[in-house]
């Protein structure tokens, strides 16, 4: 007697969509505690011109969502005085290295999140599990195209925002589908 495939079932698209999400908001969560007191220095005098010329400041919220987006190397584009833009990684550009740990950070959490989504579809075969995994892009990619929208910041005709045809790609598909297959297939070796 064989046992129902549970990888491709309900249980495993909610465990690896679910585990998806989760990721994501801890890898943005992690951001804003590690880098909110940082960000909002760094603000203070770009929201002091804001304010003393009318204009809204930049809320710290949305400037930690480019930085996040940044650890999974989408460039947040800004636009230039004379029209057109240009695109920076904030981490990038950080004095000595001081943010590099930030790159690590959302392909650590799809690892455990692929982990997770595997030990909840009960894979027990390598190929199972990586499917079982990569299934974390349910919840990882609407949340990534949401937040790569919902962090733009209106500058006169233009915006400062993530790029979000990277974000949408890279961030929301790459990484959850590679990083979370790696850590599905991991959990079948943790499998009993």
């Amino acid at each position: 007697m064989s046992l129902p495939d549970r990888t491709s079932g309900t249980n495993g698209i909610v465990g690896g969509a679910a585990a998806g999400a989760v990721a994501y908001l801890l890898g943005y969560l992690f951001t804003y505690v590690t880098q909110q007191s940082a960000v909002e220095e760094q603000l203070a005098g770009v929201n002091f011109l804001a304010d003393l010329f009318g204009g809204d400041p930049i809320p710290v919220w949305k400037a930690i969502g480019w930085v996040f987006y940044n650890g999974h190397f989408v460039n947040t584009r800004i636009p230039s005085l004379v029209g057109g833009s240009r695109t920076v990684n904030l981490i990038s550009q950080a004095e000595g290295g001081s943010l590099s740990l930030l790159f690590v950070v959302p392909p650590v959490l799809l690892f455990l999140a692929g982990l997770v989504a595997g030990r909840v579809a009960g894979a027990t075969e390598l190929v199972d599990g990586a499917k079982a995994g990569s299934l974390v892009i349910g919840g990882y990619l609407p949340l990534a195209v949401i937040g790569a929208l919902l962090f733009r910041y209106s500058v006169g005709d233009g915006a400062v925002a993530p790029d979000v045809v990277t974000a949408v790609l890279l961030a929301g598909a790459v990484y959850p589908a590679g990083f979370g297959a790696a850590g599905g297939a991991g959990a079948t070796l943790l499998s009993d």
